[in-house]
């Protein structure tokens, strides 16, 4: 079997080797939603799974002079467009898991930030995920974790720093955190806001309240309208970690929690509350670096822009009050995959087995508003 490791391939795109050929099997709408940056999307996936020879004919236009890699959700049908290609003489791999596969990668750099301490972004590309670790004299505290502690302690090692707090800006709805599990891991505080932690045994967080992380100050910004329990954090006056209340070019959604029947509420007024919470972040200074938790497409850390930025860039901080909760209660956009399930089990209110959650997570990040 012809295989291709997903962190092999990130590798690849990272240094643009233009070698590379990433074909998409999968069918086109499921291609549109989510994909390999800069893949072709072949639709051939009816006919590689019922009779692979009739796949033939529109494979002829994979080229022939460079490095196929075949896609599709988990691999499966993919591994049978690399024997058809093979077959045709092209050098062809699958990757392995496929889209799956290609979601447990993760990329990091360091963020250029004006603080006496270091703040290394962590990207998940094929999530639109972003995370992040701060190390100061020795400390280290991670935020939004995703649940491949390996990638947190690899940092950790590499900057020979000892953990002393997880945080999570709030329960996310696309992906499920490994914040409990690596304080655990390390006998160190998990950190959440208590109308986040629903059945979760997590410090609390309170609007104001400031944890030390080695010489720098981390305090805590009360921020709901994503969900209940959404803060910000503000990192030594030079950097907004944001989570999914405040992203570059839009705001969070305001209707997850809602519909996952955790919330009560309704979007309306969450839309409203989301707005007052966003008033709080412009009035921090405008060269504090804004970092939220996601960013759309596959981000290639470090993906950071200044509030004075985010503020000409994201069209929702120009609405009015009455527009914005206008604009958010009725452009519902399409939700993540396995929302209700995801949310539930970040506050604590499901319990999913360990070999379930990347098929649980399986998909595209739709956090944002827009």
């Amino acid at each position: 079997m012809q295989q291709i490791s997903p962190s092999r391939l990130g590798e690849r795109l990272q240094d643009d080797d233009d070698d590379v050929f990433v074909l998409d099997v999968r069918h086109g709408a499921e291609f549109e939603d989510w994909h390999v940056p800069d893949s072709t999307n072949v639709d051939v996936y009816d006919e590689l799974s019922t009779d692979p020879e009739t796949a033939r004919e529109a494979l002829e236009a994979v080229p022939e002079d460079r490095d196929i890699v075949t896609v599709c959700a988990a691999g499966i049908v993919a591994d049978t467009a690399t024997d058809v290609l093979r077959e045709m003489g092209r050098d062809a791999n699958t990757l392995v898991d496929g889209m799956n596969g290609w979601s447990r990668v993760h990329r990091r750099a360091p963020v250029d930030v004006d603080l006496d301490a270091t703040l290394v972004q962590v990207a998940r590309p094929g999530k639109g995920c972003l995370s992040y670790v701060l190390v100061s004299d020795g400390d280290a505290a991670v935020f939004d974790p995703s649940h491949y502690l390996d990638e947190y302690e690899a940092v950790l090692d590499e900057y020979d720093a000892d953990l002393v707090g997880v945080f999570d800006t709030h329960a996310h709805a696309d992906h499920v955190s490994g914040g409990a599990d690596l304080a655990a891991e390390h006998d160190v505080p998990y950190y959440l806001h208590g109308k986040d932690a629903l059945a979760l045994d997590a410090t609390p967080l309170a609007d104001g309240q400031v944890v030390e992380v080695g010489a720098v100050d981390v305090e805590v910004i009360h921020t709901p309208g994503h969900s209940e329990g959404s803060v910000s954090f503000d990192v030594g006056g030079a950097a907004l970690l944001t989570g999914d209340t405040l992203f570059h070019e839009s705001v969070g959604r305001v209707e997850l929690g809602v519909e996952a029947g955790i919330e009560d509420s309704d979007v309306e007024s969450n839309a409203a509350t989301l707005y007052e919470s966003l008033q709080r972040l412009l009035d921090r200074p405008g060269e504090a670096l804004v970092l939220p938790s996601h960013d759309p497409g596959s981000p290639e850390p470090p993906v950071t822009a200044t509030l004075d930025e985010v503020r000409e860039r994201n069209e929702d901080l120009s609405r009015d009050r009455d527009e914005f909760v206008r604009e958010l209660a009725s452009d519902v956009p399409d939700h993540p995959p396995n929302f209700e399930r995801v949310k539930r089990t970040n506050v604590g209110q499901e319990s999913v087995p360990a070999d379930e959650l990347s098929e649980l997570e399986l998909g595209p990040n739709n956090c944002a508003a827009e």
